[in-house]
């Protein structure tokens, strides 16, 4: 789950790690975070929840 959201992630590496099911590289390994965006993950959840792509998109626009 996004911790910023709480909607599914999507992960690919989530999601192998979670089924063992080897998956395609997620498109969060090759995304640009912002330390704004970061510092908004509640201190629990970082490093152990990934950010989903439309709040990743959120971030991003202007």
């Amino acid at each position: 789950m996004c911790p910023l959201c709480g909607q599914p992630n999507g992960c690919a590496l989530e999601c192998e790690r979670a089924t063992g099911v080897l998956q395609p590289p997620c498109w969060c390994t090759q995304a640009k975070f912002e330390a704004e965006l970061l510092s908004r993950i509640p201190e629990h959840a970082r490093g152990k929840a990934c950010i989903c792509a439309a709040c990743a998109r959120e971030a991003e626009a202007p």
